[in-house]
């Protein structure tokens, strides 16, 4: 573990390629996509995860998460938090004890969960703390995916609002492309033994 970089210049990461996740994106919306993405979901060891929320400019303005998605080896899946319905399926998730949720800043992504919906989280892990403890310096999920993969993740989306009803084509692709990085990130985290660290 001592050949990794462990920190990376902002001049460095302007010279990665650009990159999204280019796989199958389903924004649930209806009962059939619903069920779909429970199906799949629920026959994973392994997601990747993350929370976009509406940002705030004003002092003391904060907003609940507007929207979680979930990468799975074959998709990434959107779920607009507006939607009730989707609820019983992302406590579900969460609360599996078989399925690895990796994100990154999990904690504060919990927390504010819970301000939109019930649940008991199991076998959560920190992307961010597992490097710290194997010696990455820089922690961040866009770091991370620059040290780790080798790419560059766009922030342009980063300020829209994600509470808008119809979701822009960017702000989908940025958000899928979050949740995709965290699972890639596992899979490397494992396979180079920064895992052991946790």
């Amino acid at each position: 573990m001592n050949d990794f970089i462990r920190e990376i210049s902002r001049e460095a990461m302007l010279e990665l390629p650009l990159a999204h996740y280019e796989g199958e994106i389903c924004l649930v919306t209806g009962e059939a996509e619903l069920a779909r993405a429970r199906a799949d979901l629920m026959q994973e060891t392994i997601i990747g995860w993350d929370t976009e929320t509406r940002p705030a400019f004003r002092k003391g303005e904060s907003y609940p998460p507007a929207l979680f998605q979930a990468a799975t080896a074959r998709a990434v899946y959107l779920f607009q938090l507006r939607h009730a319905e989707h609820f019983g399926l992302l406590a579900d998730l969460l609360g599996e004890k078989r399925i690895v949720k990796a994100g990154v800043a999990v904690a504060d992504d919990l927390k504010k969960l819970r301000q939109v919906f019930a649940f008991v989280e199991h076998n959560m892990l920190d992307l961010g703390l597992a490097a710290r403890r194997a010696g990455y310096a820089q922690t961040g999920l866009r770091n991370l995916a620059g040290l780790a993969l080798g790419i560059r993740i766009a922030k342009g989306a980063k300020t829209t609002n994600w509470a808008a009803a119809q979701l822009m084509p960017q702000q989908i692709r940025y958000a899928a492309t979050d949740a995709w990085v965290c699972r890639e990130l596992y899979l490397k985290f494992e396979s180079g033994g920064v895992l052991q660290a946790d």
